[in-house]
């Protein structure tokens, strides 16, 4: 029997690109022949990587914002996913989807409450979606700190993947997970994927044209040899973009296929799961995390804040796009919390069930008199509905994408403003009140420096459309 097993974990999601007035996704250039990006890469990455079956042999995540576009428009796909997970349910007894943050929110930069909503958001929707609870979750970018883990450990989840520099030891063995134990007493697994292969996978083609060579010159080397010597069971888990699949790299949907259902077996290898095999080896060894560390940023999660020096242009930015959207939120959640402190009632609590309105499953009306009982009025029932749907927009605006990139211009950024304009309209049409003003000052400092676009233009743009549809 093989002690050598391996596992591929693939990351599917793609930014939020509705336009927040129309909800619609507009044109978008650069996608032809199709009509926008989510389009082009359902046909080059997501249809033929599920009409192909590898979503029952992967670990995989798929960001919730894709997976409700995705139902809305290819529901067959996203059932042909939902089957493939529950596959591994009735053949081990442990599905391979994983959960993820609701909008890809880099939550070490993110208040208490936000990582509990953007959580807890991520397994309702997996929930409802996978029809089972999820056992690990996917965070935005790996971005973690330790209070991440707490929240993620408070919902009941079991594992989470990291980076291997994510770990705060010299001597991490990839080959297995550890155990990160946390201060409230609880604890949670880490899988660290391994560097070199997941590097190799993502960035050099020329491993990924022969499934069965990659398998013998690239991952069988990097076993163990101690381990396999004395026969103890290891595991070798490479990450990556999951639009590497088909989207990144032309074919490469096919190489996935082959590399797990037929080469593997005829190198010996054993195809798992991260759930399935946690249930046969749990951790037994401890480990400490670097806190505020993520995948894709060397020096920790700057890129997400200000100037890193992982992108060659000058990313200050950053820092007052940031500084915007901040203070913002802090205003919101001000005129939120004040507004529904009459009623006593909890308006976290609230916020975080607003997710089963956004899912279809319940009212608006509906929710709100769960919460606060019958006999409001109708005025109130107004004003509460365009608050929670200004936390909506306001926990969009912080999707990671808008400051992942080196150019305010970009599509991605240009949309966190448009949230956060959407954002400030609903406020001020619920209690009157104007959130607009302090942001001016910080967002005449966000520019292109390839077009000398001002974050302050594009989100006076949004207001001033919202006010025109106003009127």
């Amino acid at each position: 029997m093989s002690i050598h097993f391996f596992s591929i974990h693939g990351h599917f999601y793609q930014p939020p690109r509705e336009d927040p007035f129309t909800g619609k996704i507009p044109v978008e250039l650069g996608a032809e022949p199709f009509t926008n990006w989510n389009e082009r890469i359902h046909s080059e990455c997501y249809h033929p990587n599920a009409k192909l079956g590898n979503f029952e042999h992967i670990s995989f995540n798929i960001g919730p914002t894709l997976f409700e576009w995705m139902l809305s428009a290819y529901p067959q796909t996203c059932a042909q996913i939902v089957e493939q997970d529950q596959a591994n349910i009735r053949r081990q007894g442990a599905g391979n989807a994983m959960a993820q943050a609701y909008h890809h929110t880099i939550l070490p930069l993110a208040t208490r409450r936000d990582k509990e909503t953007q959580v807890y958001w991520g397994v309702v929707q997996f929930l409802q979606r996978y029809g089972r609870q999820p056992e690990g979750m996917w965070l935005p970018e790996t971005a973690v700190d330790l209070e991440t883990l707490e929240v993620l450990a408070g919902f009941g989840l079991k594992y989470t993947i990291l980076a291997p520099w994510q770990a705060e030891t010299t001597n991490l063995d990839p080959t297995e997970p550890y155990q990160v134990n946390l201060a409230s007493g609880k604890s949670i697994s880490v899988f660290f994927y391994h560097s070199e292969l997941s590097g190799g996978i993502s960035f050099a083609p020329q491993w990924t044209t022969n499934a069965d060579t990659f398998l013998q010159e690239q991952v069988q080397p990097r076993f163990n040899p101690a381990k396999t010597r004395r026969g103890e069971p290891q595991l070798l888990l490479i990450a990556s973009d999951g639009e590497l699949y088909g989207h990144h790299q032309q074919f490469r949907d096919y190489f996935l296929a082959h590399l797990v259902n037929g080469a593997s077996q005829r190198h010996g290898l054993v195809n798992t799961n991260l759930a399935q095999w946690l249930r046969q080896y749990p951790p037994h060894q401890m480990v400490s995390i670097r806190e505020n560390t993520s995948w894709s940023c060397h020096h920790g999660v700057l890129r997400w804040k200000g100037d890193c020096a992982c992108l060659p242009s000058d990313g200050r930015w950053k820092i007052y796009l940031r500084m915007a959207c901040d203070r913002l939120a802090n205003d919101l959640d001000e005129v939120y919390s004040q507004a529904l402190h009459a009623y006593r009632v909890d308006p976290w609590l609230l916020r975080n069930r607003y997710i089963y309105k956004l899912l279809g499953e319940i009212s608006v009306e509906n929710l709100i008199a769960e919460i606060f009982g019958s006999g409001l009025k109708q005025e109130s029932i107004r004003k509460i509905t365009l608050l929670l749907e200004a936390q909506h927009h306001r926990q969009r605006m912080f999707a990671s994408c808008g400051w992942y990139y080196d150019d305010f211009a970009r599509i991605e950024p240009r949309n966190c403003l448009a949230y956060a304009a959407q954002a400030v309209i609903l406020a001020r049409r619920a209690v009157g009140e104007d959130l607009a003003a302090p942001l001016q000052g910080m967002l005449r400092n966000v520019v292109s420096h390839k077009t000398g676009l001002r974050g302050d233009t594009v989100f006076n743009q949004h207001i001033e459309l919202a006010n025109r549809l106003d009127g």
